[in-house]
């Protein structure tokens, strides 16, 4: 049994629709066995396929085959991600997390007069 590529990867839960998984194949944000495919492209067991959604990167190896999208238990058992994806993840999260610590991460919501106040301030608004 084979699979398009779209289909797995809408299956597999990397995309919320096949219409995005299609546009990712067609603009060469997924690669098959390290060559660009097509949206068509039959995926087999034990494939590798890499990922790429914004900054993010997955490098997997295809253990199951499906075209209907079941629960995300399910998904999980589609592919098996590779320890050195897995790595390159965390450090890319720890990375964002790092950049946002501070007075603006903990910030939430519509900013207060005071911050509006500030800013006007910074920016060289004369009140």
């Amino acid at each position: 049994m084979s699979v398009r590529i779209d289909k797995w990867l809408w299956a597999a839960r990397f995309f919320k629709t096949r219409t995005l998984a299609q546009d990712a194949v067609a603009g060469g944000r997924i690669r098959m066995n390290g060559d660009r495919v097509k949206p068509a492209k039959e995926v087999k067991q034990g494939d590798a396929i890499e990922i790429r959604i914004g900054e993010y990167e997955w490098s997997v190896q295809v253990s199951g085959l499906a075209d209907k999208r079941g629960s995300a238990d399910l998904a999980r058992t589609l592919y098996a991600e590779t320890p050195d994806s897995i790595a390159r993840r965390a450090a890319l999260v720890a990375d964002r997390k790092a950049t946002l610590s501070g007075d603006w991460a903990a910030r939430t919501g519509r900013p207060t007069k005071r911050d509006r106040r500030e800013t006007d301030r910074l920016r060289g608004h004369d009140e």
